[in-house]
């Protein structure tokens, strides 16, 4: 007979459940068990657990409702997990930009206008114009 068989009250030593009441459930192999009560439902290590004198006489892999039973029955509390409720998620507005193209033409005509005039004034042209009137063309490479 194992230390850490099915029934046995443990005392959780390590991790966010530590210090608090625990049933083993199901032994798993010589290393894991799964225990449930105050704590949450899952495979512990027992090198977490202390073991208690009390056995409680459970079937192994009991439910957590049976288990809520026994554990009321002594007087003890029980991890109960509570479902979240599913929200609705907010639906983002997408903001939708309207161009107004005939201002844009325009600014930009002005601009170009004023850098025109200065590059007259220097008798030089301006890159920016320049750039604009003389599209690049790209030559195609000829394979040999």
């Amino acid at each position: 007979m194992n230390i850490f068989d099915t029934g046995r009250v443990c005392v959780k030593l390590a991790g966010r459940d530590a210090g608090k009441r625990c049933v083993i459930v199901e032994c798993l192999d010589s290393q894991f068990v799964l225990v449930d009560g105050e704590t949450r439902r899952r495979k512990v290590n027992v090198k977490h657990l202390e073991p208690l004198e009390e056995v409680l006489d459970i079937k192994p892999g009991i439910s957590h409702e049976q288990l809520h039973a026994v554990f009321e029955k002594r007087g003890w509390n029980v991890w109960d997990t509570k479902p979240k409720n599913a929200a609705a998620r907010p639906q983002q507005k997408r903001k939708v930009a309207v161009k107004d193209t005939s201002k844009s033409k325009e600014k930009k005509a002005t601009k170009l206008k004023g850098k025109e005039v200065e590059a007259s004034a220097k008798n030089e042209e301006s890159p920016a114009l320049a750039a604009l009137e003389k599209p690049k063309k790209i030559k195609a490479k000829k394979e040999e």
